[in-house]
């Protein structure tokens, strides 16, 4: 095959894999974002663009595997009945709007810090709703106040969402110091998010006893909205959870490698009385083949067009902070923060040296953060909305967007900014 048709083949297969993950599907086809990736990754292994042995060494084993413990350790510790202990140990404590809210971000913030921010706000968003029902309060800032805090509390640490996985994979940044380097404009998101939430829903947060006519707000009468979801005190199981999750923090601040840790974390929970099929049922499988798929397809996209294109002369001059954060923000809001991040592994490479790790970090940090921009910028925003759709709460554009617009531009100069000042 000529180079010329190899390269008109690869944008055709990458140009499709990118469509279908900024649209959702492809047009006309229910293929959702799992299968458009698999489709472009076979598509460019069936056109010859790659030998199926590079296709596998394109495939980054160690983020896949990190990510796969992580969702199980998680799963057992929601299996346990952690996150509905602690959350109504936390959230029963306070009554006025103003102090939940506040207690919702902070939970949601600090646990996506430690642990993977989908699967937190899969776990909160029930008891979050179970609270806010019981106290009669309307659920919308709390649930937006969940979402937001989630992303920005889990640009902290590299195991807080699935595209800082993939940078500390790519990047080689140990874990501690790319906690030590960002958890400061993490925690600094945090208070701007809250306060942004507590003046754009002031009136609401305000108010005391919810109106169940108000529009927006439906009250389904299945008779749940009194139960905690997940609230099973398994004692022996909790215990062994908490022990393994806290063992596996300290070993990855202790720059052991995370994908050996988090599998022996998740192999050491699997060896338990629990069914296993009741943990797999909480792995989201989807993502970890959408992972693997987009490996495949940024591959081919590498070798048979970004090779020739000039984008290394381009890297070596280009602003590793502002100009960087600018694009990964607008790409991660075109075709979402995983694939986006991606797209860079070429390119940052080829930066000088000295400012590579400022430009993974600038990465991590503008890719988590655009996802607060709209409903669809992250998986952990859908979660919360679908979550709450499904229990008869509507979070419409606008209840999203007059707190993640102002949130995104607000940490998105702080965190270049911080990080701008850091080189210096």
């Amino acid at each position: 095959m000529s180079g010329s048709a190899e390269f008109w083949l690869t944008l055709f297969w990458f140009g499709l894999t990118y469509l279908g993950l900024a649209l959702g599907r492809l047009p006309g086809l229910r293929t959702d974002r799992t299968g458009v990736a698999l489709v472009g990754a076979a598509g460019a292994l069936a056109c010859g663009l790659l030998s199926f042995e590079d296709a596998v060494k394109a495939i980054d084993f160690a983020t896949i595997v990190l990510l796969l413990g992580m969702m199980v350790v998680v799963a057992f510790l929601r299996r346990a009945g952690f996150f509905a202990r602690l959350a109504g140990w936390a959230l029963g404590r306070v009554k006025s709007p103003k102090a939940l809210l506040a207690v919702t971000m902070l939970l949601s913030g600090t646990l996506s810090a430690i642990l993977v921010n989908d699967v937190v706000c899969v776990a909160l968003t029930p008891l979050v709703l179970h609270l806010t029902r019981r106290l009669g309060l309307d659920p919308r800032p709390h649930l937006v106040g969940l979402a937001v805090a989630s992303n920005l509390g889990s640009a902290a640490t590299l195991t807080g969402n699935p595209q800082n996985m993939i940078i500390g994979g790519l990047s080689g940044i140990s874990y501690l110091r790319f906690a030590a380097k960002l958890t400061p404009p993490a925690a600094l998101g945090l208070i701007f998010g809250y306060a942004v939430t507590l003046l754009a829903y002031r009136r609401t947060l305000r108010a005391t006893p919810l109106d169940p006519n108000k529009p927006g707000i439906e009250r389904k009468g299945n008779g749940d909205a009194d139960r905690v979801p997940d609230g099973k005190r398994h004692s022996a199981l909790l215990t062994k959870s908490l022990l393994v999750t806290v063992a596996a923090i300290g070993l990855f601040f202790a720059g052991f490698p995370m994908a050996i840790v988090a599998l022996s974390a998740a192999a050491i929970l699997l060896l338990d009385r629990v069914k296993p099929e009741k943990v797999y049922t909480q792995i989201d499988w989807g993502l970890l083949v959408m992972f693997a798929g987009l490996f495949v397809v940024v591959r081919a996209f590498e070798v048979h067009v970004l090779a020739n294109s000039g984008v290394d002369a381009w890297a070596a001059r280009a602003d590793p902070v502002w100009l960087l954060s600018g694009l990964s923000a607008v790409l991660s809001n075109l075709v979402s923060n995983v694939p986006a991040v991606l797209l860079f592994k070429p390119v940052i490479p080829a930066m000088p040296e000295a400012v590579q790790e400022t430009a993974w970090l600038a990465l991590a940090l503008s890719s988590t953060f655009a996802g607060n921009l709209a409903i669809l910028g992250s998986v952990a925003n859908l979660i919360v909305v679908e979550q709450a759709r499904k229990e008869g709460v509507i979070i419409g554009l606008w209840d999203y967007c007059r707190v993640g617009i102002p949130i995104t531009l607000l940490t998105l100069i702080v965190g270049a900014g911080w990080l701008a000042l850091a080189r210096y």
